[in-house]
């Protein structure tokens, strides 16, 4: 089967009256739970960026919490399971300054863990490339944001003790 590329949908979509366009998103959204989740995004939570934001970082929190320091194995495989969770929303959002801060949430957050970031190899890389990418995405930002994340990003090394 042939797949369209996006200017074709783009302008095919243009061509199509309201009422066609509302009866394509409906089925679209009958085949995967990650459109649904797109959909309910773009139509009921992007205009308060501010308030997703806050349930993102509620919604992480609830995650780590589960994390048991004691049996390092489980608690790698929930750091994964929260690292899911803030790509998912990194995707739907869709802005490299919620990105930035998301990632940065997410490794204040190990560290507040009580998980040992700096001896376990598997976590300290986790770590290490969630800094990368915050910083990657902190590049492209506007200066006043790159001042205020990266100093957010210095002090989270520095309470760390880790630097790239």
């Amino acid at each position: 089967m042939y797949t369209a590329g996006v200017r074709e949908i783009r302008q095919e979509l243009e061509a199509q009256s309201p009422k066609e366009l509302i009866s394509i998103i409906q089925r679209l959204a009958r085949f995967k739970k990650e459109n649904k989740e797109l959909l309910t995004f773009l139509l009921f939570e992007a205009h308060d960026l501010d308030a997703h934001l806050t349930a993102v970082r509620e919604e992480l929190l609830t995650s780590m919490l589960d994390i048991q320091p004691d049996r390092i194995y489980l608690a790698k495989k929930t750091v994964r399971k929260s690292l899911r969770i803030a790509n998912k929303h990194i995707r739907l959002i869709g802005s490299k300054a919620a990105e930035a801060e998301i990632r940065l949430h997410v490794c204040r957050l190990l560290q507040q863990s009580g998980l040992p970031v700096d001896r376990n190899p598997v976590l300290q890389r986790i770590f290490q490339t969630q800094m990368r990418s915050a910083r990657k995405a902190i590049d492209t930002l506007h200066e006043d944001l790159q001042w205020e994340l990266l100093r957010e990003a210095d002090r989270i090394e520095a309470d760390t003790g880790t630097e790239d």
